[in-house]
């Protein structure tokens, strides 16, 4: 997975570093949003706004932003999938999202500028599986989606079992 961060903000290094330093069970790729690098791979992304939200992008070319963003982020660490299965439910998006907004409030606030641009917000929106032609309102994780009111398989699989096996609590 990518996950295109602001190289300008002070708090989004370092959650790359902490994310760096984690083990990850599903690689993490990070590249400066709005970069060269990111315009050549992700032609079709809004880069504007990938400067002023975490964005994800599946190598399945899923795109996830804001807290969205941040569950698919802990869904590839090994020992906080469980976290994630919390946060991708109703409840748990709630506090997820207000997390986010806390984040894109402090930031806002020890920046004057963003990205060198005055009266630029971070915005704390998002929906996650958007791809750039079509938008879903599920919230898949790992091999299952949220529908609004259960957990449902994404698609069979032939893999052995392993912890996704059974669907996220919540």
């Amino acid at each position: 997975m990518t996950v295109l961060y602001d190289a300008q903000c002070p708090l989004c290094r370092h959650v790359r570093g902490w994310l760096e330093r984690q083990w990850q069970l599903v690689p993490l790729e990070f590249v400066p949003a709005g970069s060269a690098e990111a315009a050549r791979r992700f032609p079709d992304l809004d880069h504007a706004r990938t400067l002023r939200e975490i964005t994800v992008i599946s190598d399945v070319g899923e795109v996830y932003e804001a807290s969205d963003a941040w569950l698919v982020c802990l869904w590839a660490l090994k020992g906080r999938r469980a976290t994630a299965y919390r946060f991708s439910t109703p409840t748990g998006a709630r506090l997820a999202r207000g997390a986010v907004l806390a984040a894109a409030k402090w930031r806002e606030a020890t920046s004057p500028t963003v990205n060198g641009k005055e009266g630029v917000r971070p915005t704390a929106q998002g929906r996650a599986g958007r791809t750039p032609a079509d938008a879903s309102p599920s919230t898949p994780v790992g091999p299952w989606t949220w529908n609004g009111k259960s957990w449902q398989p994404s698609a069979p699989t032939a893999e052995p079992c392993g912890e996704h096996c059974a669907p996220p609590p919540g």
